[in-house]
C-alpha cells in the first residue's frame, strides 16, 4: 500500500484538530501567540474572537496570521507532526450573505457557547486564508506547499 502524498497527510492532520495556535504580530513588532477553535470550510479557515483580544486586533491591523496545528504527541516531541498555515486575514461582516451560514456551523461544531458569543457585541467572526502549508511529519520530513496548487511552494 502506497503511502499518502505529504499534502493529504498535512490536511487530514488539520481537518482533525478542533482548534489552532494562532501568531500574529503587534503593532509594536513583538510576536504574540494564542489559541481559538478554528472551522474550515471551504478551504477557509474560521475563527469567532473577542474583539477585546489581542490576537483579533493584531490579525486585522496586518490582515496577516499563522495558524498551528498539532497531531498526536508519541515518541519524540521533537519529530511530533504539526501543520503551519500562513494565511492572510479578513473580517466577515455581519451583513455578509455568509456570516449567519458561517456562525451556524460553527455552533454545530461546538456547541452552544457559540449561541451565548453571538449575543456578545465584541465578537468578530474572522475569515484566515491559507497562502502556504508547512508540515512536518517527523525526522527529515518537512515539507512546504503552496495552498494554491497552480502556485510554486515558497
Amino acid at each position: 500500500m502506497q503511502a499518502a502524498a505529504p499534502e493529504t497527510d498535512c490536511l487530514r492532520l488539520i481537518a482533525a484538530s478542533d482548534g489552532a495556535a494562532i501568531a500574529s504580530c503587534a503593532a509594536d513588532g513583538d510576536a504574540e501567540a494564542s489559541y481559538a477553535p478554528v472551522l474550515q470550510h471551504g478551504g477557509i479557515f474560521y475563527v469567532y474572537v473577542s474583539g477585546l483580544a489581542k490576537h483579533n486586533g493584531n490579525l486585522l491591523r496586518r490582515r496577516q496570521g499563522s495558524l498551528l496545528f498539532l497531531g498526536e504527541a508519541g515518541g519524540n516531541p521533537f519529530a511530533r507532526p504539526r501543520a503551519s498555515v500562513s494565511c492572510t486575514v479578513a473580517e466577515i461582516a455581519p451583513d455578509d450573505p455568509h456570516y449567519v451560514e458561517l456562525l451556524d456551523r460553527l455552533e454545530a461544531r461546538f456547541g452552544n457557547v457559540v449561541g451565548l458569543l453571538r449575543t456578545l457585541p465584541d465578537f468578530r467572526l474572522l475569515a484566515l486564508t491559507p497562502i502556504r502549508y508547512q508540515y512536518v511529519a517527523g525526522f527529515g520530513k518537512a515539507y512546504s506547499f503552496a495552498a494554491n496548487p497552480n502556485e510554486p511552494a515558497p
